[in-house]
């Protein structure tokens, strides 16, 4: 959206500096020496602008923002999940994220969005809610409520669950995940 305008901004210097020096220039040496300094500024201006224009945009494709790759996400009424219970749920970039309610109140301190894939070797976890941690099938990986690696490879390695932001509005759950696969294309 910016970059149009950008470009306008630059052709409007370029064009209003010739201009000037159409003016300038018509007849003596100091009128000339005049102009030539002014064509001089403008020029040095527009490749300023130029340069700075390209640094911009190679900064933001090198650097892509983070509120371009997550977004809040409709999850489920709160209602849905009840206490001790898990809520599986998948991000519009195919993160898998499951969300436990660990009290009985409304809002969003009551909830816990964590990934549903193991750091270990990218298995599916799942909430047991009976004994209050998330457990990874493949290699018996245990973490606790908030994510923290208690006991198998994940704890030997000291890798923890993704944790995901989420917040309650008017009685919906949302969360605060990835929309964009880091590596989708195009």
């Amino acid at each position: 959206m910016y970059n149009k305008y950008i470009f306008t901004d630059i052709t409007f210097i370029m064009c209003l500096c010739i201009y000037i020096r159409h003016r300038i220039v018509s007849s003596g040496s100091s009128k000339q020496r005049r102009g030539f300094l002014i064509s001089g500024g403008c020029m040095a201006s527009g490749l300023i602008a130029s340069y700075g224009t390209l640094g911009w945009m190679s900064a933001k494709f090198l650097y892509p923002l983070e509120n371009d790759m997550v977004q809040w996400q409709y999850v489920t009424p709160i209602s849905e999940i009840n206490l001790g219970q898990a809520w599986e749920y998948e991000s519009p970039s195919g993160a898998k994220v499951v969300v436990a309610r660990q009290s009985t109140g409304v809002t969003a301190d009551c909830f816990i969005a964590l990934s549903g894939t193991c750091p270990h070797l990218g298995c599916q976890v799942h909430w047991e809610g009976h004994n209050e941690r998330f457990f990874c099938p493949c290699h018996n990986g245990v973490f606790d409520p908030t994510g923290q690696p208690i006991s198998g490879p994940p704890a030997a390695a000291n890798q923890t669950l993704t944790q995901y932001r989420v917040k309650v509005e008017e009685k919906l759950l949302f969360a605060l995940v990835p929309v964009k696969s880091i590596t989708a294309r195009g």
